[in-house]
């Protein structure tokens, strides 16, 4: 079968597309043919390489999976050949304390599809039944490829991280990026003012329409200054901030006292510098977050089919074109996801 493949740290161009074996299916395990794969910022970080974490490559890319039942195993009895699913691409082991405490995104020996082991950029992928849910109805395969990483780690960052509540303020950077497109959608569901941040004026008019309210282009503003004017110098009681380096500590003297601040990436760089007293005299609160729990899918599939939640899809590639999705990614190119489809 037909899969890209990372065999060393390096450009976009460094992704290999070669043939491999079709996995070996499990008992406990079903076999999916894989219809879509989205692309996301983990993708980037696993293909270039991370300082001071260590990645098991090779390795086949690709988290956010959905597909058709091919096979199942001889122990599972939820899934029929034939059947639309989607994948859930968190690995844990299920008996640690974490796991038992349904915290599986705490798992000491968990991991994510296309991190840990391999993922969803390859025509077949065999995966434990208990990760496998039926696709809404409503939803295309690449539209089911906007939804796990994304809509799974902004659940949860705002509702169990920031524990948000109807008539917070939150400020969300980088409109245009997949999570902070589910952030917003979030953030609006529960009755939030939100404000967002882009350098591009039509990605700010974009995120209006899926319930932004107030908007600062960072090209033309600083968003410190805006937030401090549109606050009358207030601040905002939540921060979603996934940029880091200098922006962080920007991101602090946004929040009013007691504030949240809460980050799931650091696409701009992860060493900081911190003014620390600000954080305990105005009694903040800095959460980091990846990824989140079995229920927390759950919850999202629940507000994708209600359709209070909607998918972002900025386009579709071929597998053979993955280098540019890459490329796409980190040139900012994208309001939302790209996904690769078979």
């Amino acid at each position: 079968m037909k899969a890209a493949i990372i065999e060393r740290h390096g450009p976009p161009e460094s992704i290999l597309i070669t043939e491999k074996p079709m996995p070996l299916l499990k008992d406990t395990q079903v076999l999916v043919r894989v219809k879509a794969c989205g692309i996301n910022h983990l993708d980037i970080w696993v293909r270039r390489g991370v300082a001071g974490h260590k990645f098991p490559l090779p390795m086949v890319p690709g988290s956010d999976i959905t597909g058709i039942i091919e096979k199942t195993g001889v122990s599972t009895t939820r899934f029929n050949p034939g059947d639309r699913v989607i994948i859930n691409p968190g690995i844990s082991c299920g008996s640690c304390m974490a796991c038992l405490n349904c915290e599986e995104h705490l798992c000491s020996k968990g991991g994510l599809l296309g991190e840990t082991t391999d993922g969803g950029c390859q025509e077949f992928i065999a995966v434990e039944e208990k990760q496998v849910y039926l696709l809404p109805p409503n939803l295309t395969f690449e539209q089911g490829a906007c939804i796990p990483i994304n809509y799974v780690t902004a659940w949860q960052m705002l509702m169990k991280k920031a524990k948000i509540k109807s008539q917070e303020s939150i400020l969300i950077h980088a409109a245009g990026s997949g999570v902070s497109i589910a952030c917003i959608q979030i953030a609006k569901m529960v009755g939030l003012q939100v404000y967002v941040t882009s350098s591009s004026e039509e990605k700010l008019q974009r995120a209006k329409v899926l319930g932004a309210q107030r908007f600062i282009c960072t090209a033309k503003e600083s968003f410190v200054e805006a937030i401090r004017n549109l606050t009358s110098k207030q601040g905002v009681d939540v921060v979603i901030d996934h940029v880091g380096g200098s922006t962080l500590m920007d991101s602090i003297r946004c929040l009013k006292r007691g504030g949240r601040l809460v980050s799931c990436g650091a696409t701009a760089g992860g060493d900081i510098t911190l003014n620390w007293r600000m954080v305990f005299f105005k009694n903040i609160a800095l959460l980091g977050s990846t990824y989140g729990t079995s229920q927390d899918f759950i919850e999202v599939l629940k507000k994708i089919e209600e359709k209070i939640f909607f998918p972002t899809l900025d386009q579709t590639m071929k597998l053979e074109d993955l280098s540019k999705a890459h490329t796409l990614i980190e040139n900012r190119k994208l309001f939302g996801k790209v996904a690769i489809a078979f």
